[in-house]
This record gives structure tokens, C-alpha cells and sequence, in this order.
């Protein structure tokens, strides 16, 4: 199944191994620039992580969010969310669906982002950003 929607023209599958390793077979043949299995640890944003929803949802449950003072956008849906309870519920829906990174740059971009700051290590995301939009100005922020 499509796990990450990174940007145009990249696409992440995630499913059993054998699937995963016959459609890179497949892509390849079709003509695909490139299709390779990562190394990560299990089928995340997949059905296949469907046993570990309860623990999960639990955890989360018990976890007490606050409302931010700014939207999120959230993987499962591109949308940007304030309500603490639907934040949580997304993150549950995260564990088996798709992250639409490219529907989240584009929705950002419609609400009117035009400065991106990426925190963390490294700059991977601003170099999808700049797939979508080459003028959004990003920066990185290592903490």
C-alpha cells in the first residue's frame, strides 16, 4: 500500500517483504527511475500495523494534550487540527495510513506558508518542499 506520499514522483510502498520486493521488480521493469527496498524496522503506515493499534491508542489516550497554539498538520489527513481529541485520534489513524507529506506542503502552501523551517537534524524535508514549490524559503534548525 502507498505508506509516504514524500513528494512528486516519490513514492513509498510499505507491505510484506515479498510484495514489497515483487513490486520493485515490477516498477523497475515498468520503466521506474528507481525502486528500492529501505531497511526500517516493520510495515509502518500500513494495514499490517493494525496489532498494535490498542496498545497504541491507549498510550495516547493517556497522554494529556493541551490545544496548540498554533494548527497542526497532521500525516493521515494534510489537514491542519487544533481539537487536542482529533489530534489524538489522527495519531492512532497514523500507525496504518499514508503520511501525505506532498498533500501537507500543498495545503500549507495554500494557507499561505511561505517560510519553512525545518527542526531537527538534517534537511530532508526542505529538499521535498523545494519538489513542490522552489520558492518557499526553508531553513533548518538542528536541536
Amino acid at each position: 500500500v502507498p505508506a509516504n506520499y514524500n513528494c512528486p514522483g516519490q513514492l513509498v510502498i510499505s507491505g510484506a517483504i515479498p510484495a514489497v520486493e515483487e513490486a520493485c521488480a515490477k516498477l523497475s521493469e515498468a520503466g521506474a527511475r528507481r525502486a528500492m527496498l529501505l531497511p526500517v524496522g516493520g510495515a509502518f503506515h500500513s494495514p499490517l500495523m493494525e496489532p498494535a493499534r490498542e496498545e497504541l491508542a491507549a498510550a495516547i489516550e493517556a497522554t494529556s494534550f493541551n490545544t496548540p497554539i498554533c494548527p497542526v498538520y497532521q500525516n493521515v489527513n494534510a489537514q491542519a487540527v487544533s481539537d487536542p481529541n482529533e489530534i489524538k485520534n489522527n495519531l492512532v489513524l497514523q500507525l496504518t495510513g499514508a503520511v501525505k507529506w506532498t498533500q501537507i506542503m500543498e495545503r500549507m502552501l495554500g494557507d499561505g506558508a511561505s517560510h519553512i523551517i525545518e527542526v531537527g537534524p538534517g534537511r530532508v524535508l526542505q529538499g521535498l518542499f523545494k519538489k513542490v514549490n522552489r520558492e518557499v524559503l526553508t531553513e533548518g534548525a538542528v536541536v
